[in-house]
């Protein structure tokens, strides 16, 4: 992990080099990606288990691409009481804090004219969960809360099976909790094109949600028109701001939190004191060496992690506002007076007792937040994602006939007279 002083020549590459994994997609994976699109497109559920085979290692068919219901049964006997219990309490919490967001269709009236919004649900939306080799029942509770709660009255889902052809029962048991209507041993940019298009055995749908890897992220990219995206989600990041009174032991575990999730993954910390900064890459090295997964975070923090010593907590606020991170901790003395100043960051964690892992699971906020810089568009996934919404317009022959001259002028300026009679022929007849 490098250990830089904020404007030298050294961090100025740096935050280049980070900035350059932001909005891309090689060549060669656009290429690839594309192929399986026009596959599946075309060669429908013959294609889809061709590249199931081909990718997964598992030969599937129209019989058993579906997960079935003694499936989950199973998998619910397979899990052990404490991790059922987790599952729950997690769900529960998240479940409360999007009751939150829920938003209901308005009318207003006003001189005999009503105007408002409908909002509906959207009818069939597709959520992405990764898996294979690894299982995520945070990101299915992510994806399938904010959905029920917004009414959505199909929920499917698609992760990859594991090489005996079963998912991974955390996942299953996550799934039936949150209420999704039907499971698909399908993934990858394969799944991503099932949704997009549909085959005989995975229905279309109008949205497709969650993260991935780059292959996820690049088919997502290339089929949105076709159906609507959360997001192009990239590798996962995390910025640190702290100051002198921070423990550097827990900011070298919240770091490696973030590293060990991909290579390309972030891991930064901003301080200006240079004692602590000196004590994290030290701590990292430590802590590093004990982890299962030390490869991949080597390599994160290798390419993408740095204790930055910049001169005060102004500059690494206006550095984290260019950087835009996905997550953000503030472990500084007084976070929430340092809170006005952050303009851009997908998830806020404040003190010390507010790790980012938290955040990963129960703390209620959706997990699945813009990375790569979006944070200065875009915002985390919420139950607004699964909704959409018309506008209702409702005049009185009064009303209209009281705005006819301003519709008319209006129109005129515009140098659209068939718009200026569509107003005035009613006052005419």
């Amino acid at each position: 992990m490098k250990l830089l002083q904020a404007g030298s020549q050294e961090c100025t590459r740096f935050f280049s080099k980070l900035r350059s994994r932001q909005g891309t997609m090689p060549a060669e994976v656009e290429q690839a990606v594309r192929g399986i699109l026009e596959g599946i497109r075309t060669g429908g559920d013959t294609a889809l288990f061709e590249q199931t085979e081909r990718f997964d290692g598992v030969r599937l068919d129209a019989a058993s691409v579906q997960v079935g219901p003694g499936e989950v049964e199973e998998a619910y006997a397979a899990l052990t009481p404490a991790s059922l219990e987790a599952i729950k309490t997690a769900a529960s919490r998240v479940r409360a804090f999007h009751l939150r967001q829920l938003h209901s269709s308005w009318f207003s009236e006003e001189n005999g004219a009503i105007v408002g919004m409908l909002v509906r649900p959207l009818d069939r939306v597709g959520i992405y969960v990764p898996g294979g080799t690894a299982a995520y029942p945070s990101t299915v509770l992510m994806n399938a809360i904010p959905a029920a709660i917004a009414g959505v009255p199909e929920v499917v889902m698609c992760t990859p099976p594991r090489r005996d052809g079963t998912v991974a029962e955390a996942v299953l048991v996550a799934a039936d909790l949150c209420g999704v209507h039907a499971i698909y041993k399908v993934g990858g940019a394969q799944a991503v094109a099932a949704m997009a298009y549909g085959t005989a055995s995975i229905p279309k749908v109008d949205k497709i949600v969650g993260p991935g890897n780059v292959y996820v992220a690049a088919a997502k990219r290339l089929v949105f028109g076709q159906v609507g995206i959360d997001m192009i989600a990239g590798p996962t990041e995390l910025l640190i701001i702290a100051d002198e009174e921070a423990m550097a032991v827990w900011v070298a575990a919240d770091l490696l939190s973030q590293a060990e999730h991909d290579p390309l993954s972030s891991a930064m910390l901003l301080t200006p004191s240079q004692r602590l900064a000196e004590e994290v890459v030290g701590e990292v090295k430590h802590q590093v060496a004990l982890l299962p997964r030390r490869q991949i975070a080597e390599a994160s923090l290798e390419q993408f992690g740095a204790a930055v010593v910049v001169k005060g907590l102004d500059e690494a606020v206006t550095l984290c506002n260019e950087v835009a991170p996905e997550h953000l901790e503030l472990l500084v003395k007084d976070p929430w007076g340092l809170l006005p100043q952050i303009r851009r960051a997908g998830a806020i964690f404040m003190g010390s007792a507010s790790p980012e892992v938290v955040g990963d699971y129960l703390a209620g906020p959706n997990h699945i937040l813009p990375t790569g810089g979006t944070a200065r568009f875009a915002s985390p996934l919420s139950v607004a994602d699964f909704q959409r919404q018309s506008s209702l317009i409702a005049f009185s022959r009064q009303q209209l006939e009281a705005l006819e001259p301003t519709l008319v002028e209006l129109a005129r300026l515009e140098g659209l007279e068939a718009h200026a009679r569509a107003a005035s022929i009613r006052r005419l007849a």
